[in-house]
């Protein structure tokens, strides 16, 4: 690797938090195997992992007065064997370094390389490029309404409160649509009870018919119980959520949505 011009502070500070993120990022152990690789010095073996890695990656860049030692260490850290049992943590991990080394005309590609690309000079900018999760969404057809409450989670690419707000976001509608003021199963139960709906999914004429409807409330009411209230009560680190979680819940909050697209007031 040519010598690469050191690293702003900031930057480097930004793609360590990722490298050493406490839900999705290295552990302690592989933290450690990568600096003796490189035979770089280990400082601060106790300390935060982010912070970890930002000394001893600092520490060399100070000495070499060169930027390569975070490209070296990102290398085999995005290492694509090494995530063989949990893609969706190097998706994870690959945009959110793609968002730090924009800034400073790095990223990393989809064999876990690092790369020179053109440098972006804002936030929004740089963050426009993490956008793994919303492009795999609208490339399912995913309904307009789930973007409509959880468009700045994804463009951050948080999935947990993504996830969050797309599932509240449900609720909302349902309390647009039939007037109701009630949250969770007693909103669900009451707009889409089959005996005296506020709103009807079809004509409630068939056993079928009827089915549907009550299928759809209980499955709501599972939804709620399953996601929203985990999720608005536990920490992301406690709760974390990968892609694949993510996309499965969003095709369910869009199917939802298809449905009410259909519903009438009674």
């Amino acid at each position: 690797m040519s010598h690469q011009p050191c690293f702003d502070t900031s930057v480097m500070e930004a793609a360590c938090r990722v490298l050493g993120d406490t839900a999705d990022g290295l552990t302690g152990q592989e933290i450690g195997h990568i600096l003796a690789d490189m035979g770089v010095e280990d400082p601060a073996a106790g300390m935060t992992k982010w912070k970890r890695i930002f000394n001893a990656l600092a520490l060399q860049q100070n000495k070499h007065q060169v930027g390569n030692h975070l490209l070296m260490f990102i290398n085999r850290a995005m290492a694509p064997a090494r995530f063989v049992q949990r893609p969706e943590q190097f998706h994870r991990m690959q945009d959110g370094l793609n968002v730090a080394l924009s800034l400073a005309g790095f990223a990393v590609d989809d064999q876990g390389r690092s790369i020179t690309t053109t440098r972006e000079t804002t936030v929004s900018g740089a963050v426009a490029r993490a956008k793994h999760l919303r492009t795999m969404l609208e490339a399912r057809g995913t309904h307009a309404e789930v973007f409509a409450y959880c468009k700045a989670e994804l463009l951050t690419e948080n999935y947990f409160h993504a996830v969050l707000e797309a599932v509240k976001g449900v609720a909302e509608r349902l309390r647009q649509m039939s007037g109701l003021t009630s949250d969770g199963a007693e909103l669900v139960n009451e707009a889409l009870s089959t005996k005296a709906p506020i709103l009807s999914l079809n004509s409630l004429h068939t056993d079928t018919e009827v089915s549907e409807q009550k299928g759809i409330s209980n499955l709501l009411v599972g939804l709620f119980g399953a996601i929203r209230n985990p999720a608005a009560h536990a920490p992301k680190v406690t709760w974390p959520m990968p892609d694949q979680d993510a996309l499965d819940v969003f095709a369910l909050v869009s199917f939802v949505h298809r449905k009410l697209d259909g519903a009438t007031r009674v």
